[in-house]
């Protein structure tokens, strides 16, 4: 049986760990062919060898910092000179900087508007170029439930999410008539991720500290939180990742899809 995107192009970035890396490898069993673009070059590689090996896509490394956009046209280049064409863009390179705002220093506020919002500006631009002059195309904004409600103690990361929607939905009205289709997906807490578990800094370990509980405590605390009463998982995302990817969603653009197990409705 044919699978959903049998030999389509796609380019992941932050594509070398964590939910990125589950991105690729989804897109490339469902039979896309993968650059996966990450500025932690050697996690990168190890992807594109997972993604050769398990599943027997082509598969294509990149070390890319999505602020500098000298290094995001060149990777748009590489991929349309390695494979042809581009056919999905997944903007996932993120990251996670929370202060209160009194405290927050300037230059990390800047540093996650910048990776978030810009690097993902950056991206579809370069991405854009290729896909209007194919008349066929797909950008995905992997997003979050803080781009639809404002976060405590996160105003960087939230404003950074809301800015994401905001320019999701401004160039799916540019690009509609040129056949290119622009979506975000809004997750909601990846709680077995390593932002979440990984390190000496992990959220658990953090906001476990700053309650004075236990990590045990701090995971119930957030499934508490949603309807569903469990967390979200990359298979969660990567569902509505390929099914925004495919044909299936062709009558949809603009759009910010919750997953997020109720905890987020609008």
């Amino acid at each position: 049986m044919e699978k959903q995107l049998q030999d389509r192009i796609a380019i992941v970035t932050g594509g070398a760990q964590g939910l990125g890396q589950a991105i690729c490898l989804r897109l490339a069993r469902e039979g896309c062919h993968v650059v996966v673009a990450d500025v932690q070059k050697e996690k990168a590689q190890e992807t594109a060898r997972m993604i050769m090996t398990d599943t027997g896509s082509r598969a294509l490394a990149l070390k890319v910092d999505v602020t500098d956009e000298h290094q995001v046209e060149q990777m748009v280049g590489q991929t349309v000179k390695e494979f042809g064409r581009l056919d999905i863009l997944v903007a996932n390179a993120g990251i996670l900087i929370a202060e209160e705002i009194t405290e927050f220093p300037a230059e990390k506020w800047r540093a996650v508007m910048m990776v978030n919002l810009f690097g993902y500006f950056l991206t579809a631009k370069h991405a854009a170029r290729v896909m209007k002059a194919q008349r066929k195309g797909v950008i995905i904004e992997i997003n979050s439930k803080s781009g639809k409600k404002g976060s405590f103690k996160n105003s960087a990361y939230a404003a950074s999410k809301f800015g994401g929607i905001g320019l999701t939905q401004s160039i799916a009205l540019e690009l509609a008539e040129h056949g290119v289709r622009v979506n975000a997906v809004c997750p909601g807490n990846l709680l077995d991720s390593p932002l979440w578990t990984e390190g000496p800094n992990s959220l658990f370990k953090q906001y476990a500290r700053k309650w004075g509980i236990t990590e045990e405590e701090v995971r119930k605390k957030y499934i508490d939180q949603v309807p569903m009463k469990r967390p979200c998982t990359y298979e969660d995302v990567c569902n509505v990742v390929v099914f925004l990817a495919s044909d299936q969603s062709s009558y949809m653009t603009g759009q910010a899809i919750n997953v997020t197990g109720g905890q987020e409705m609008r």
